[in-house]
């Protein structure tokens, strides 16, 4: 991976975590945070995608992808924290 692709993955991280922390949390959860969610997120969302047979593709795919897996995540996150 070259310098651009580092700087792309963490962006598309970074923006994925606080998407899903504004919708889910209702605020970010800094950039260090937002980055880890996302870039786990993103992990979470490619799997569920492949286990759902969904394809996409590009950027806007990413970025997509890895909302959705941080949303998910964040969800899990603090449902087992009220338990």
């Amino acid at each position: 991976m070259d310098l651009n692709s580092w700087i792309i993955f963490l962006a598309i991280g970074a923006l994925a975590g606080w998407l899903a922390g504004n919708m889910i949390k209702g605020t970010g959860f800094g950039v260090l945070g937002n980055i880890l969610v996302g870039i786990i997120g993103a992990v979470l969302g490619g799997f569920v995608f492949s286990l759902l047979n969904i394809a996409t593709g590009g950027l806007l795919g990413a970025i997509i992808t890895a909302t959705v897996g941080a949303i998910i995540l964040v969800y899990v996150i603090s449902f087992v924290k009220k338990a």
